[in-house]
């Protein structure tokens, strides 16, 4: 693939990151899905949208997971999965717990530490469908997620899982709840706190005395947000203690696997200097790639066709180029018109 280069309108990373968010898009390649449920603990379950090949047994699996306040029907999610699909792949677009409408499910709220959920996917797909290779991808928060399960998994971690990648996580979250302070980012500070607190007292309806709503109208901000609510549920001290063990860069050293963590340097909501570290780069089995311009999970290209998202396309690129069963990197073919 051509290294990235932003389409021209779309240069500043505000209006990368919005407009990427927001465009309207149509995902022919992309077969109705399979409602499937995995049981990731007691009472707990997550929803996701599984697209499967008619030799589904003989194919790759790629599970997607979400960022913060996003669900598997989040664009980026589609077209990922409508690329990998294409390409081959069998794909489950997986919701963290309470998102996609999948509330009922579990009794908790969901949040960045919550590893050990995708662990359990990762075994009910080797043990359960029997599939031989296993891959998967996170935006955002939900790239923390699978890079810390990596980083826990680490040597033990099962043959079939074979690498993942990553769009602009946010693997220092303390780093990233000060960015989303900031005063040029109060347009995304704003959209996420209306709707945590939107789902928190939905849950709390829902599951009467389970959710504490305690101060919740006091809440301005994400990391006022985790300190009332996500620490006191959690069993954190507050909102820092939350963030310093769910950071995936405490275990991002032992991914034994290959992983690609895509990233812009102008991301205004991942500092790009969280990523720039000795862990990362000291690590052979990690690969970063950081394009100056880019946004937070934008990377919308200046060229038509697959690489018009050029995340996606690059993605699929790097999976497919570690799996046995699907040789070759190439993305020709691999999408429709966008």
């Amino acid at each position: 693939m051509r290294p990235f280069e932003p389409h021209p309108l779309l240069r500043n990373a505000h209006a990368m990151t919005i407009v990427a968010a927001f465009v309207r898009r149509r995902y022919r390649g992309l077969p109705p899905p399979e409602r499937r449920e995995f049981e990731v603990a007691p009472g707990v379950r997550l929803l996701g949208m599984a697209h499967w090949q008619a030799d589904r047994r003989e194919r790759p699996v790629l599970v997607l997971v979400h960022g913060l306040e996003g669900s598997s029907d989040s664009g980026n999610m589609l077209g990922l999965a409508e690329k990998a699909f294409r390409a081959g792949f069998n794909v489950v677009r997986l919701n963290q717990r309470n998102c996609g409408a999948s509330e009922s499910l579990t009794p908790t709220l969901y949040n960045s530490g919550l590893s050990g959920d995708y662990r359990a996917v990762l075994a009910e797909l080797v043990q359960q469908d029997g599939l031989p290779e296993i891959f998967f991808a996170g935006y955002s928060m939900g790239g923390n997620l699978v890079m810390k399960m990596a980083g826990e998994v680490g040597a033990d971690a099962p043959p079939e899982f074979r690498a993942l990648a990553v769009v602009c996580p946010a693997l220092d979250l303390s780093a990233c709840s000060d960015a989303l302070s900031e005063s040029r980012n109060f347009i995304y500070q704003r959209h996420f706190v209306r709707n945590l607190k939107a789902r928190t007292l939905r849950k709390s309806r829902l599951f009467p005395g389970t959710i504490r709503v305690d101060g919740l109208a006091r809440v301005r901000t994400v990391r006022e947000f985790d300190d009332a609510i996500i620490a006191p549920q959690f069993g954190f001290r507050d909102a820092e203690d939350y963030y310093q063990r769910s950071s995936a860069l405490r275990v991002i050293d032992r991914v034994r696997i290959p992983a690609l963590i895509l990233t812009a340097k102008d991301d205004p909501v991942v500092p790009y200097r969280t990523l720039d570290v000795p862990a990362i780069h000291e690590n052979p089995n990690v690969t970063i790639e950081a394009p100056a311009h880019g946004g937070h999970c934008g990377f919308i290209s200046r060229w038509k066709g697959p690489e018009r998202f050029w995340a996606e396309a690059r993605l699929v690129e790097f999976l497919r180029g570690q799996s046995r069963l699907l040789p070759g990197n190439s993305v020709a073919g691999v999408s429709g018109r966008e």
